[in-house]
């Protein structure tokens, strides 16, 4: 296995002109064999957890949470809030209940002490590749193309944030995704603002991990950004301002040794067939638990005490006040967002658990085979399909943070490219769930949190001009019934989440005023 001992000089200058963090490489490597080793004595098949398992709350309908009143009172202190109870919840005897309602404006109130992070992807190249958007069904993306060739070329070259998240009804591009969760988080300030009373305390910073590809370009976007209309207004009358960004760049990883050359596994060293000369490959997301870390730790120091953590290209993941309150209330490391499997989720990570009960996320074929899903499915267990979307008590990632950057499994898969034969290694962020001892699971309406986009046709899908596919029988029915639902889910989060008004007779939607969004906050909380 390799050391700084063991690899040349020149590799290791090749590499760190390159970028790569070479010492983290080395832990990477240290890592790896050390589940090579462990890999024969692992025991246990992983199944479905139950339905009745308390560790899931369903989130698609009314939610509530009855506790000792003594208890929450010691909870709001520990966090350093102090709501009015009796206002809030529902007091009987020694009892204390929170309604879903109640869930939602505490939630609310607990905006300041939550920090909302987007790990942001690459560039939008995979994304518009004609190829890989056509596989998802040749017939739509026939029926699309011309939309198609509008956004790809618009983002084309862009980070995938920066592109647009739909192209409504007239064929125009929407805006990005970034701008729309900005906007989002804003709407939410401003919810916080009407509710509290409270016009000084700063509430809801806007974090990111970038990578050394994109973080120019987003602070370029983001300059222009702060003048956009969807945010200005709302950046004045909160004081918020998400555009200002708090951003820590991820680096590279060398690339591994193929498999074919053997174990232990080494640094790649022979790109190109050249001796000496290495590649630089990003380690995943789940490389935010270090790369992030020092942010994190300053944060609870300004004492954030939650963080949301969500993939920049799903338009679903917004703050859920409801869920903040359940974490803040119930206790636990983390709250993950999972929805009810249907037909066409067969790529992707499943809850999971093993004989111990300790939950994680399984990847279908790898970690549970679908054979084994059917069958557990059949017998009346519900597969829950992993949203992206997490919910951290701070504490668990600054108190936990090396055992968390070197817990989280790596996952090493073989290429074979023009430069050579060679391994990757990554982390995902969602296997941090395994590392939990008392995690929260939140099943959700997929309509409504999980409005995600792997390819530029998973956009348009959940574009309204995809509703030209509907009375298509090229068009498999699974895809245009994915279809009406991405729209449903798109329409509700426009209208009840980003702040736009239904659509007029042309299918346009008009952006609403901050007095307009105002008094929607008031309607629905019942200010005056």
């Amino acid at each position: 296995m390799d050391s700084r001992n063991t690899v040349s000089p020149a590799l290791v200058s090749d590499l760190e002109a390159k970028g790569v963090d070479v010492e983290r490489t080395f832990t990477v490597l240290s890592l790896i064999e050390q589940d090579r080793l462990k890999a024969g004595k692992k025991t246990g098949a992983l199944h479905l957890p139950g339905g009745d398992d308390r560790r899931i709350s369903d989130m698609t309908g009314p939610v509530s949470v009855t506790m000792p009143l003594e208890a929450a009172r010691e909870r709001f202190a520990d966090l350093e809030i102090n709501p009015d109870t009796e206002k809030i919840g529902t007091i009987r005897g020694n009892s204390i209940s929170f309604d879903s309602a109640a869930l939602e404006r505490l939630g609310v109130l607990l905006y300041p002490k939550l920090a909302y992070g987007v790990l942001n992807g690459g560039m939008a190249t995979s994304y518009t590749d004609i190829k890989k958007n056509k596989a998802v069904d040749a017939a739509a993306f026939s029926l699309l193309e011309k939309e198609f060739d509008i956004l790809a070329q618009k983002d084309r070259g862009l980070p995938k944030g920066a592109g647009s998240a739909y192209i409504d009804e007239s064929g125009k591009p929407g805006p990005s995704f970034l701008l729309l969760k900005m906007r989002s988080l804003l709407i939410k300030a401003l919810e916080y603002r009407l509710v509290s009373g409270d016009t000084a305390a700063p509430v809801l910073p806007f974090f990111q991990m970038t990578s050394t590809g994109t973080a120019a370009a987003l602070a370029e976007a983001y300059t222009q950004y702060r003048k956009d209309p969807l945010l200005a207004d709302l950046i004045d009358r909160t004081g918020t301002d998400p555009t200002r960004a708090r951003s820590r760049v991820q680096g590279f990883l060398a690339a591994l040794t193929h498999s074919s050359e053997g174990f232990p596994r080494k640094i790649f060293s022979r790109a190109y067939g050249e001796e000496n000369r290495g590649l630089a490959l990003p380690g995943g997301h789940g490389e935010n638990f270090r790369i992030l870390a020092p942010l994190y730790r300053e944060l609870r120091k300004e004492g954030i005490r939650f963080v949301y953590l969500g993939n920049v290209d799903n338009l679903g993941y917004t703050a859920d006040p409801r869920a903040l309150a359940l974490l803040a209330l119930r206790g636990g490391e983390l709250a993950f967002e999972f929805s009810w499997r249907t037909a066409v989720d067969i790529k992707g990570g499943v809850l999971t658990e093993d004989d111990s009960g300790r939950l994680s996320v399984g990847d279908i074929g790898q970690a549970i085979s679908a054979d084994k899903l059917r069958e557990e499915e059949a017998a009346g267990k519900r597969a829950l399909f992993n949203c992206a979307t997490g919910l951290f008590d701070l504490d668990f990632l600054t108190d936990r943070s090396e055992a968390i950057q070197n817990g989280i499994p790596i996952r090493v898969s073989d290429q074979d490219k023009e430069a050579g034969l060679y391994a990757q290694a990554e982390q995902t962020t969602w296997e941090v769930l395994g590392l939990a001892d008392n995690p929260r699971i939140l099943a959700v309406s997929k309509e409504d949190r999980f409005l995600a986009a792997k390819m530029l046709m998973e956009t348009l899908l959940a574009s309204p001009v995809s509703a030209r596919i509907d009375n298509s029988p090229e068009v498999p029915p699974e895809i245009r019934d994915v279809s009406r639902g991405l729209r449903r889910g798109l329409g509700r989060l426009l209208e009840e989440e980003l702040g736009f008004a239904p659509p007029d007779s042309r299918g346009i939607r008009r952006v609403l005023t901050v007095p307009e969004l105002e008094s929607n906050i008031r309607k629905k909380y019942g200010i005056r």
